[in-house]
């Protein structure tokens, strides 16, 4: 029985956060075992040592992180009082948490041996439970990924660590990442810190979750197809997608690896430390582009694109009125809004972005004895069989959209053959037009507000908005801008959808009730302008603070 002033960790119930198989029938039991037989009494006598003659807990979580990294290297606020203060803020409620790194505590004490303070000397770090820590696994939400521990570090890790910082937990993911919802069969769901039935987005969506709650003050995360945008957005903060290689993530995911935090200046500060040369002398086929702080600090009058629709998934009232809004106010601070005109959204989604996951068209599920093995994936993502096997789908009355009434593959594609990229000229044609117009970024919808837990196995194509970006490779990221009006909530009762289909039914159940609720806007770069995207952001959300107070 532990003490009512024991760490948040050693009162959680060993099956949430602990559970690893042990090779016998008996169960799950926690790889935590070790820490959770720890002399309870010396770990808080410790602990309540390290912040006896600091701040109070609340006034360091109170610092946004570019005050506290100050704080941090001018020896105003020692590590382990930081540290010891984010530990004791983590909570259980929302089920964010995979795994506590024990050595975070060891790593506390070698930053303060650094000879040289990195940019995020002292700042405890939240890991996605993808990205490899040393002696943890990274399940990616599966069964079988457990019990098999990394055998190092990631590189952006390594960076972290070389950069003076102190990653300190893992959070939760889907199952296999390709989600937007945050539950798997070891941990189970999480739930959004704003409002607990509904999901905090995915597949980043523990991140979203800690951080949102104020139990990080910068997670690491992943995207292949809005995995941070959708986290951030649904959960009130900000992140941003780089470009695929401006940082190092693993060779086996098509993934981009970025920041999540409450402010758009925090990102910058992880984007200095990591764009730095550990990144570059660790893996040589990053590009040696350190952050360009000319670009992000400039005041020069943008020329923005922008569109309120993909004309795919019709935005919810409050999506446009944000869209809107933000336009109102670059404009009134002296920026050129130029509308931007979208096409083929649902051409991108299905032929390269569907294809990509499925590029046989589905007949390896298909040949299976009665489809099992899809029928067994549809119970994870029931839209998935809809897609591809719509007459044996569960869902009801699932009908595919109107692009799908084509054929997606050709009779001659064959597993793994069918190529699930965009091609060139795809890009290129975007490009063209953004050149045309003369744009240095783009003011985009984000999917919002956060959908009721369970609603986003049901409304994967809601993912054309960020899913664009990610096939044509652009830094993108999501500032929170306002929050859901009862006149949104009114105005949603017409809604229809663009197909008037099960899905667009479906899509405006999941938007209601949403009161309160934050939205967001997405803003875009041109590839490798990483420094631009986050000027831009920094504009959105201060002119937006200035309009709103809702942080």
């Amino acid at each position: 029985m532990t003490s009512p002033g024991a760490p948040w960790f050693l009162h959680f119930p060993v099956q949430i956060y602990s559970a690893r198989r042990t090779g016998s029938s008996s169960g799950f039991t926690p790889r935590w075992n070790n820490f959770y037989n720890r002399d309870t009494n010396s770990h808080c006598n410790s602990a309540k040592a390290a912040l006896s003659c600091s701040p109070s807990a609340a006034s360091i979580l109170s610092l946004p992180l570019p005050e506290l990294s100050k704080k941090l290297q001018d020896g105003s606020l020692p590590p382990e009082h930081v540290f010891y203060a984010y530990v004791g803020k983590l909570a259980t409620e929302t089920n964010c948490i995979t795994e506590y790194l024990q050595e975070s505590e060891n790593q506390v004490r070698k930053a303060k041996l650094m000879e040289k303070k990195g940019l995020l000397y002292g700042v405890p770090v939240s890991i996605k439970d993808s990205i490899d820590c040393q002696g943890h696994d990274s399940t990616l939400g599966f069964i079988k990924n457990l019990n098999k521990p990394a055998a190092e570090d990631s590189v952006v890790v390594q960076v972290l660590k070389r950069q003076g910082a102190i990653p300190f937990v893992k959070t939760n993911v889907p199952q296999s990442l390709i989600s937007y919802d945050c539950k798997n069969l070891i941990f189970g769901q999480t739930r959004n810190p704003l409002l607990f039935t509904r999901t905090p987005g995915g597949s980043s969506g523990g991140e979203g979750a800690l951080v949102g709650g104020g139990g990080s003050i910068l997670g690491i995360g992943t995207d292949v197809g809005g995995s941070l945008r959708f986290p951030a957005a649904f959960c009130g903060i900000c992140a941003i997608k780089p470009t695929g290689k401006r940082l190092r993530y693993c060779e086996e995911l098509a993934a981009a690896v970025g920041p999540l935090a409450k402010d758009v200046e925090s990102l910058a500060l992880c984007l200095r430390a990591l764009l730095s040369e550990d990144m570059f002398s660790l893996d040589s086929t990053v590009p040696p582009l350190p952050f360009n702080e000319e670009v992000y600090s400039s005041t020069k009058p943008l020329r923005i694109g922008y569109y309120e629709t993909d004309f795919f998934t019709m935005p919810s009232p409050a999506m446009r009125r944000a869209v809107r809004q933000t336009k109102e106010l670059l404009e009134e601070a002296g920026h050129t809004l130029v509308p931007f005109e979208l096409t083929n959204v649902d051409h991108v989604i299905f032929n390269y972005c569907v294809r990509g996951m499925f590029a046989d068209g589905g007949s390896s599920f298909e040949y299976c004895p009665g489809s099992k093995a899809l029928l067994d994936f549809s119970k994870i993502r029931p839209d998935v069989a809809c897609w591809l096997l719509p007459e044996k789908s569960q869902e009801p009355s699932c009908t595919p959209k109107e692009s799908l009434s084509q054929q997606l593959w050709d009779s001659t594609s064959t597993p793994l053959t069918t190529s699930t990229f965009p091609p060139q000229d795809f890009c290129h044609q975007f490009i063209a037009q953004w050149k045309k117009l003369n744009l240095d970024v783009m003011l985009c919808p984000m999917l919002g507000p956060a959908f009721g837990i369970g609603y986003p196995a049901k409304l994967s194509v809601a993912v054309s908005y960020t899913m664009l970006y990610n096939a044509l490779d652009f830094p993108a990221g999501v500032v929170p801008v306002t929050l859901v009006t009862d006149e949104d909530e009114e105005q949603l009762k017409g809604y229809k959808g663009y197909y008037r289909d099960w899905w667009d039914r479906t899509l405006a159940k999941a938007f209601r009730g949403s009161v309160g609720m934050p939205v967001a806007v997405q803003c875009v770069a041109l590839p490798w302008q990483e420094e631009l995207c986050l000027r831009f952001m920094k504009e959105v959300e201060t002119l937006s603070l200035k309009k709103n107070s809702f942080f």
